[in-house]
This record gives structure tokens, C-alpha cells and sequence, in this order.
């Protein structure tokens, strides 16, 4: 892949919220690692990782299923939280 999924949800993402909303959301985010079926993504605190799952996971599938991704699992990470499921 040359250009990471996580990048396409973004763009569509930014597209579908309110710009303060994005940033306050998704400007902390970044892209870890993508194994087919699992997309990594880092984030800055628990907090942000809760919020994201509750209130976007629809539109996160939406946007994978537009990227042809509609298998595909995004795993929120907290930064420096969690790695002992890395391998």
C-alpha cells in the first residue's frame, strides 16, 4: 500500500465533521501499523481513545468501506499503553 488507510479515514473524516471537531478528535491520532485485517492507530490518552470508539466507530467503518477496507478493524492504542500486544 502506498499510502496509509489510516490517512483515507482521516481525509474523509475531515470532510464529514466540523473542523474544531476533527482537530480536538483526530489531530492527536497517528497511524501505527496495518496487518490486513487490524489498523493500529496511536492516541494521546484514554480519554480521546473512549470518545473516538463511542462516537465515530460507525463513521470509521463508513470511511474503510469507501477505502475497500470493509474487513478491516482499527485498534485506538494509547501512546506508551498496551504494548504487550505487540509482537
Amino acid at each position: 500500500m502506498s499510502e496509509n488507510v489510516w490517512h483515507g479515514v482521516l481525509d474523509r473524516l475531515r470532510t464529514a465533521l466540523d473542523p474544531e471537531e476533527f482537530r480536538r478528535w483526530f489531530d492527536g491520532t497517528a497511524y501505527a501499523s496495518d496487518s490486513g485485517d487490524q489498523i493500529t492507530v496511536w492516541v494521546h490518552s484514554e480519554s480521546v481513545r473512549r470518545h473516538i470508539l463511542v462516537h465515530y466507530q460507525p463513521l470509521i467503518g463508513r470511511a474503510l468501506q469507501a477505502l475497500n477496507r470493509p474487513d478491516a478493524d482499527v485498534r485506538f492504542v494509547v501512546s506508551g499503553y498496551g504494548d504487550e500486544d505487540e509482537e
